[in-house]
């Protein structure tokens, strides 16, 4: 006997995708910001005056502090990937067909160079 004749019972409404996702929904939260700035920590005073001249020099906001522990570790991970982010790749764009060619002989693109 076939099993769509017997009943399966109720069936959950699925959660929303961003609900469990793991990854920042909400744009607005900036790293580097008067609201969100970054937490930084560093070994010792000359280094925090490193690094504080970097975040102003680069006009972002953050909370440092000077870890003096023995076998203390320095945490500036948030810093250098913001300082290392890439900018934004343009392309032009290239002439289609029926443009005149760019390399000025004024026939259609596909007549000169295409």
């Amino acid at each position: 006997m076939s099993d769509k004749f017997f009943y399966k019972g109720r069936q959950d409404a699925r959660q929303h995708h961003t609900a469990y996702g793991g990854f920042q929904t909400n744009a607005s939260q900036k790293s580097g910001s008067r609201k969100y700035p970054l937490t930084l920590v560093v070994t010792n005073e000359a280094r925090k005056q490193e690094v504080e001249a970097q975040v102003a020099q680069t006009k972002l906001h953050a909370n440092i502090s000077v870890d003096t522990r023995e076998g203390a570790v320095e945490s500036i991970n948030e810093l250098t990937a913001l300082l290392n982010k890439g900018g934004t790749v343009t392309t032009a764009k290239s002439p289609s067909r029926n443009d005149l060619c760019p390399c000025g002989s004024g026939i259609k693109f596909k007549k000169c160079c295409g």
